[in-house]
Formats: structure tokens, sequence, C-alpha cells
């Protein structure tokens, strides 16, 4: 029985490790295009820059890959033995099926506790770097962030405009000031500019050469006759709080970027509300962590039904039912807000609906 074992988990644990792997990198890519391309666009970001965002991005997305990997694994696997007939000899030496996938759910199970670990701790702190990197960037290499014919609003009640840039100097510099309702209070013209980083007052220091001011009436703004034309400097210093910006990346720092310690702190805290929130994303984590277990149970039996050679094969089985299983969960994430429907029960539905379903069919499976 240990050859049989070993056998099992060399072949499982191949297929899960390309399998995972394979889905990955394809979620990278996607990642990269939709997240970083706008970035790449708007400023000259350095390679590093790319790298750390994917290494953040990774645990992330290995929370969906590890389990969807393992469901592919176990159905290129099993699918195989069932079409070359080795699990009907297995089978009729006396082998049941179920001691056949005690090791697969062995895997299942610490794959389980290994998404637990990503979901409480590893991903939170993940997703909080992606949120600050730009704030990292801005204090380590500043130019970084500003490129040709470009606006950039992600300074606090800032947006500034580059005509060109040539390697460290900047031409054509538009700086408008804005009021708490985003209108533009103030407009610096600049002719050229270059950025230097005071760390000690945790600022951003954008020093313009022919320098014009341009003040808007605080009443009525949007009104263009009351502009009224500033001084007019050969140099000036601008200041740009990097605190602010930093404080402006964090201000939002919803319940998916904090770990578990924090979580269960601020379940003994605020209203009700609140905690109901907080008490569905804990329970949310756990549940969506035992998706490798629920998933892996239900694969055993449909790769065994399937009997197919062809990885195509086995990959459209477990994109359907992945499909499903993540569409379940979409469903119950919306009502997440409505504290009646009780969404800390609503997230286990998912797990359960699979759970029973690959309890029938595993228990069809074996009595035959």
């Amino acid at each position: 029985m240990r050859l049989l074992d070993r056998y099992i988990l060399r072949e499982l644990l191949v297929a899960v490790l390309w399998a995972a792997a394979v889905l990955t990198f394809v979620l990278v890519l996607g990642n990269i295009f939709k997240q970083v391309s706008a970035l790449l666009v708007n400023h000259n970001l350095p390679i590093s820059y790319i790298l750390a965002f994917i290494g953040y991005l990774l645990p992330f997305l290995l929370t969906f890959t590890i389990p969807w990997g393992l469901l592919t694994g176990i159905l290129l696997v099993f699918g195989r033995w069932s079409a070359s007939n080795e699990l009907t000899a297995v089978r009729a030496n006396g082998v049941p099926l179920t001691r056949v996938a005690a090791p697969v759910l062995v895997v299942a199970g610490l794959l389980s506790l290994l998404c637990l670990w990503i979901n409480l701790q590893v991903a939170p702190r993940a997703q909080e770097n992606i949120r600050t990197s730009f704030y990292q960037i801005a204090t380590t290499d500043p130019i970084a962030l500003f490129n040709s014919e470009q606006i950039i609003t992600d300074f606090p009640n800032r947006k500034i405009y580059v005509g060109k840039k040539f390697g460290d100097r900047l031409e054509n510099i538009h700086v408008y000031e804005l009021n708490r309702d985003g209108e533009v209070l103030r407009v610096v013209y600049a002719r050229t500019g270059s950025l230097s980083v005071d760390l000690e007052r945790k600022q951003l220091l954008l020093k313009l050469t022919g320098t014009r001011f341009e003040q808007r009436d605080e009443g009525s703004p949007s009104d263009l006759t009351r502009i009224r034309d500033g001084i007019t400097m050969q140099e000036f210093v601008f200041p740009i709080s990097l605190e602010e910006l930093y404080n402006k990346k964090m201000a939002r720092r919803g319940l998916n970027i904090q770990t578990a310690p924090e979580l269960f702190t601020n379940l003994k805290s605020g209203t009700a509300e609140s905690r109901s929130a907080v008490l569905t994303e804990v329970n949310q984590r756990f549940s969506f962590s035992l998706a490798c277990l629920t998933l892996g149970l239900v694969a055993i039996p449909l790769g065994v039904v399937a009997q197919r050679r062809e990885t195509s094969v086995g990959f459209a089985i477990s994109l359907a039912v992945a499909v499903v299983y993540f569409f379940l969960i979409q469903l119950v994430k919306i009502l997440k807000v409505k504290p009646q429907f009780h969404p800390e029960l609503l997230v286990w539905v998912p797990n359960l609906i699979f759970l029973g379903l690959g309890l029938w069919l595993f228990r069809r499976m074996a009595s035959r």
C-alpha cells in the first residue's frame, strides 16, 4: 500500500504543480495588463516595481489557483487512470476507492491549511503592500511617477501636468490645487522643474523655474471671469506632503487587507453592523480555504467518470466546476452588505453544496 500511496502522490503532485503554475501564470498576465498597464502608460515605472507588484499579487492569486490546480490535477490523474484501466486493476485487487482517495484527501487537507495561512496572514499583507507601493516609489524614485503629456492625480488635493520629460528634467508644468470638492482654486505654471525628496520632513520637493501663479475665487472657483493673475517668480519650491500621500492610499483600509489578529480585534469593538462585516470576512476566509478539500472530493468521482486521457478534457471539466463554484462565492458576496441575511453563514453555502455533491458522487462511485 505504501508503494501505491507513493505512486498516487507522485502523479498527483506533478499534475497539481503543473496546473497551478499554468493557471497562476495566466492570471498574473491578466492582472498585469489590467492593473499595471495604466501605470506603465501614466508613469515611467522601473522594472523592479513590476517585479514587486507580481510578488505582492501572487499570494492573492494562489488562493484561487491552488484549489483550482488541485481540482485540475485530480481530474487529469484519475481520468487517465480510469481510461487506462489502472484504477480498475487496483480495485480488482481488493483496494476500495476510499483507500485510493485517502492520500489525495490528505494532500487536499494540507493545501487547505496552506490556503488558510495565506488568506489570514500573507495575502492581506501583500494587498497592503500593493496599496503603499506608490508611496514607496515617491520616496525612492519620484521622477518615475511623471511622464510626458500626462496628468498625475495620485497626490492629495493636487493634479500635476507635465508637458515634456527629459531624464530628470520636467518642462511645461501645470500644478492644479483643488478644494475639498475637487474644484481648482489655484494654478501654478512653470517652464521647467525638477524633483527631490526631503525624508526628514516627509516631503516631495518640486523645484520650479519661470513660475507664474493664477488664483481663482474661493466662493465660485468655476467662474472663470474672477480669475486673478498672481505673482511671477523665477524660482519656486512647491512642497508635496508624502505623509498625506500615504494617508490617502491607506484612507480606505478595507477588511480585505487586515490580518487575522486585526480582524479579531475589530470583532470586540465597533457597531453591530461593523462587527457583522468583520465576522463575515473571517468566515469567508475560513470557508474559502476549504475549497481544496471540497473541490478535491468532487474531482475524484468526476475524474473516474470522465475516463479521458486528454489534458484538454480535464481542463474543460475543471473550468466548468470552478466557474460554478466561484460564481456561487461571488453571488454570496453580493449579500455581504445585508446583515439581515446573516452573510457570515451564507459564505459557507458554496462549500456545503459542493461538499454534499462530492459525498453523493463519491458514495455512488465507491459502491460500484
